[in-house]
């Protein structure tokens, strides 16, 4: 799709909105008027009163216009503009798809922390107007956005200057799902160099430990994910989980997460490890309880393995146990994914996670051509709101939100949890709250300086053969954690 855009530099807004609709189309913005299949015109007249704005949109053969003109005095008024551009062109969209994302054009990853920051210059009252009005959010996710604001405000005030949290990153699976991006390698492959990856990652996890200690650093939360943990033995698990006991003051740690998210990969001998060893937290993730679907996204695990493994789980004694699921994935429908949210709901877990399937470039599914279909986007629409609705009936309530490109209906990922259990965690990564330090291959670590805000980033390499094989660079990397706490 072509956009030609006329009279100011809002492109990459102008793209942005146009891939709520078009996620996988190339999208094209020029300065030239060019009319192919499908294009759009959009121009900004700046004048001393103010500024007209227009759209014309072109797709499959239909068309829509709108034009509206916006008053110089208006507060922020360059951004405004644009905003009002965008919004223009998104009333072209849904005019012509007769579909409105209730998300309107809003397409940050981190909208409570937006509504947050805009009550503090607006006040409660202005900043719903404002995400109504001009962002055209729906009723619905403005409710949901001012419950999961206040959470996750509660949660952020417990960090402090000093706090840091930890990320082990173990990027292996038993197989890989369809719709999953992350890197991580299957089990079978990978075998071979397993024990040198946890050899080198427990020297990184050694080095790191050092320098929290001579920062004084405050452990807040640690998290063990990957990939799955729980694919390694025991003997591996206790190893990994051994180094950071040894090298972390974890008397202040608040949480203590592994994910043992495929059920295929759990044990009684794990579980009991985990619980030993002082995890306070654990992920069992079946993403459907309906075996058909399970098969068709390349899962290896069946409902009754899931059901088994949290029976397990309980009987070991975790009583915080989160549960993933995705609404929206391939052969799912709406009846099925309620009966999924019944089923986990009869479980009283303490967390549940509710994704939106979202299509990365580096998942299978994406690479074989499934759409984002307005159908798509509609059900999956449907199936949120009943998981929102029913897991609120049962008290169980939303805590953090975030929220990813190319997500069928251009939806939300929310954390639901029972009162006084929410994952921490989750939100002071996705909040950038504090430094998050991680180890391993694909890690990223986030340093933010508390004063100041700034956030630095230390990559890790992407793939496990390249973290063994240059192993030293790894270190030399994270040496830069020294340099930024050169305040404290």
């Amino acid at each position: 799709m072509i956009i030609s855009n006329f009279g100011n530099n809002f492109d990459y807004e102008l793209e942005k909105l146009s891939r709520l609709f078009l996620p996988f189309e190339r999208i094209d913005v020029v300065k030239e008027m060019r009319k192919e299949e499908s294009f759009a015109v959009t121009k900004t007249d700046f004048c001393d009163n103010g500024c007209k704005i227009s759209a014309f949109l072109s797709l499959d053969g239909k068309t829509s216009q709108k034009e509206t003109f916006l008053d110089a005095n208006t507060d922020n008024f360059i951004k405004r503009c644009e905003l009002e551009l965008a919004s223009n062109l998104f009333f072209c969209f849904v005019e012509i798809v007769k579909y409105k994302p209730e998300w309107g054009i809003l397409t940050g990853v981190r909208p409570a922390r937006l509504f947050i920051e805009t009550v503090k210059k607006m006040g409660y009252d202005g900043a719903t107007r404002y995400f109504s009005n001009v962002l055209k959010v729906g009723d619905n996710k403005i409710s949901l956005l001012k419950e999961t604001a206040e959470s996750e405000d509660k949660i952020i005030s417990l960090s402090k200057d000093r706090s840091f949290s930890l990320y082990v990153s173990i990027p292996f699976c038993p197989t890989r799902c369809s719709y999953c991006s992350f890197v991580s390698h299957s089990v079978d492959k990978a075998t071979d160099i397993i024990p040198e990856y946890i050899d080198c990652l427990c020297r990184e996890i050694k080095y790191v430990g050092d320098i929290v200690k001579e920062k004084n650093l405050c452990l807040e939360t640690v998290y063990i994910g990957g990939g799955t943990p729980t694919t390694l033995s025991v003997e591996q698990l206790d190893t990994i989980i051994k180094t950071v006991k040894l090298n972390f003051d974890l008397s202040n740690c608040r949480e203590f997460t592994v994910e043992a998210g495929r059920p295929d990969t759990i044990t009684k001998e794990k579980l009991v490890l985990l619980k030993n060893s002082g995890v306070s937290r654990i992920s069992i993730n079946p993403q459907t309880l309906n075996d058909s679907v399970l098969n068709a996204i390349g899962r290896k695990h069946t409902e009754k393995q899931f059901f088994d493994s949290f029976a397990l789980a309980r009987e070991c004694g975790f009583d915080n146990i989160n549960t993933d699921l995705i609404a929206g994935l391939p052969t799912d429908n709406y009846d099925s994914f309620c009966k999924t949210i019944d089923k986990i709901i009869d479980l009283s877990p303490e967390n549940v996670t509710v994704h939106s399937l979202s299509m990365k470039r580096a998942s299978t599914l994406t690479a074989v051509g499934f759409s984002h279909e307005i159908d798509s986007g509609i059900a999956a629409t449907k199936m949120v709101e009943y998981a929102r609705k029913s897991l609120t009936d049962n008290k169980i309530f939303p805590y953090y939100m975030y929220r990813q490109s190319k997500t069928v209906g251009n939806l939300e990922n929310v954390g639901y949890s029972k009162k006084g259990f929410e994952g921490l965690y989750n939100v002071y990564i996705m909040d950038e709250t504090h430094t998050v330090i991680a180890c391993g291959a694909s890690a990223a670590t986030k340093l933010k300086n508390p004063l100041s805000g700034k956030i630095e980033r230390i990559f890790n390499y992407k793939y496990p053969y390249e973290y063994i094989s240059d192993f030293d660079e790894q270190i030399e990397r994270k040496k830069r954690i020294y340099s930024f706490y050169s305040f404290l």
